[in-house]
């Protein structure tokens, strides 16, 4: 079957994601319930998104030289082990609270190059089925919306049932499925599939040479240089909000704190409702205007609803909507990178743009927990609330944001003089 390998490859990355959902709501409740601290929750924050940031950086060059599938499945094995650790600690000689953020710290830093190796993986796989690359990349968005969602509702009722320690039983078991899919799919390394090489292009070019030319065109680009920051402080707000204030709101409405589940698993319903439409209208609506709106209502609207004390059934109905909202983002901005980046360059600047958009989450988990700490959940939702709000009107200021309306051609985005000259 021609598209087996593309299928196996887009529901191993969905079991792993959907673990990788499961482990982003138990961790902080487990912190919280089990310390009683919310400035501990802000630090176990720290060791949840650290590792994205030294992952993205400096995984590629492991990857490269490995090669995209294996890469991937000793990525899945690995941080599946450390995952079922946890629970196997607690249950036997006890799990110090230093064990838990380490143990978290070294599966987010395997987990990392295993999702990029499966994102590259892609394109090959799409070309060997016969299908277009925004076809399968719209599925590949349209996957990863879903597993969220489906690890979220796991993760609510797994939080229930089996409790938060035992919950990452179930994300060690979505790691194990993710490797055996690729694995029995995905094609070794030396196959061909229709007439294409499974594997990186040249897995000995220079690592820092390559980054520093795909840092070099970021700066050199203004409307690229301007979504990395905005992406960066509307994630460290993000941060602060899925780690530590979203948690600690949930366990003032429930004492296990099963509502963050729900609210999680709303929203990422509500993007994945809000990808499809984009795929649909998309290539319609004004990109600016289009993107100020949906960061506006993607990220103030929550904040204001859980400070003001809404019911329930409001508060999942606002986390429904912010995420028809966020579903747009993504798409949007990366259809915005495809235009701008020449295609020779495009893994150079992803990386880049990958740990610049990250860099500031840690910093938001741990001021989410302070700040809580100091001035308590209320003055705190408002806060954030009103600086993401600030922060999504700033691409209505100056004259590069314009340039998300023109639809450019990758290799007259920038001159490429500097960056050319960079990589001899």
């Amino acid at each position: 079957m021609r598209g087996l390998p593309l299928i196996g490859l887009l529901a191993a990355r969905g079991f792993s994601l959907a673990g990788n959902a499961i482990t982003l709501i138990v961790v902080p409740l487990y912190v919280l319930q089990d310390t009683g601290s919310v400035l501990a929750t802000g630090v176990a924050g720290v060791f949840v998104t650290v590792p994205v940031i030294l992952g993205g950086a400096f995984g590629g060059v492991l990857v490269d030289r490995l090669g995209f599938r294996l890469s991937a499945i000793i990525a899945d094995l690995a941080s599946g082990m450390t995952v079922l650790l946890i629970p196997l600690l607690a249950a036997t000689v006890g799990l110090p609270f230093w064990a838990l953020l380490t143990l978290v710290f070294l599966s987010g830093l395997l987990d990392t190059p295993g999702t990029t190796a499966k994102s590259a993986l892609l394109p090959d796989l799409a070309e060997g089925a016969r299908i277009r690359l925004p076809r399968a990349s719209g599925a590949e968005a349209a996957i990863s919306r879903s597993a969220t969602l489906v690890g979220a509702s796991a993760a609510a009722l797994s939080l229930v049932w089996l409790g938060p320690v035992n919950s990452l039983l179930l994300n060690a078991a979505t790691f194990a499925v993710s490797a055996l899919l690729l694995w029995l799919c995905v094609p070794e390394r030396g196959k061909k599939l229709a007439g294409q090489q499974i594997g990186p292009g040249n897995p000995r070019s220079g690592y820092w040479r390559d980054f520093s030319v795909g840092i070099r065109f970021l700066t050199l680009n203004p409307l690229l240089r301007n979504v990395v920051l905005l992406v960066m402080v509307t994630n460290c707000l993000d941060s602060a909000g899925l780690i530590v204030l979203f948690p600690v709101y949930a366990r003032t409405v429930t004492p296990d704190g099963a509502l963050l589940a729900l609210m999680v698993a709303v929203f990422a319903g509500g993007a994945l409702a809000g990808s499809s439409l984009f795929g649909w209208l998309g290539h319609r609506l004004p990109r600016r205007s289009t993107l100020v709106l949906c960061f506006l209502l993607a990220g103030t609207p929550p904040y204001v609803a859980m400070a003001a004390g809404v019911d329930t059934p409001i508060l999942l109905t606002v986390f429904a909507l912010a995420g028809l909202a966020a579903g747009s983002i993504n798409p949007l901005l990366s259809t915005v990178l495809y235009e701008q980046v020449p295609r020779e360059m495009r893994a150079r600047v992803l990386g880049g743009m990958t740990t610049g958009v990250a860099a500031a989450m840690p910093i938001g988990s741990l001021l989410g927990g302070v700040a809580v700490s100091q001035a308590g959940l209320v003055p705190t939702l408002v806060a954030v609330g009103v600086v993401y709000a600030a922060i999504a009107l700033t691409p209505l200021l100056g004259r590069s944001w314009g340039e998300l309306n023109t639809r450019n051609f990758a290799d007259s985005a920038v001159p490429l003089s500097a960056s050319a000259t960079a990589t001899r």
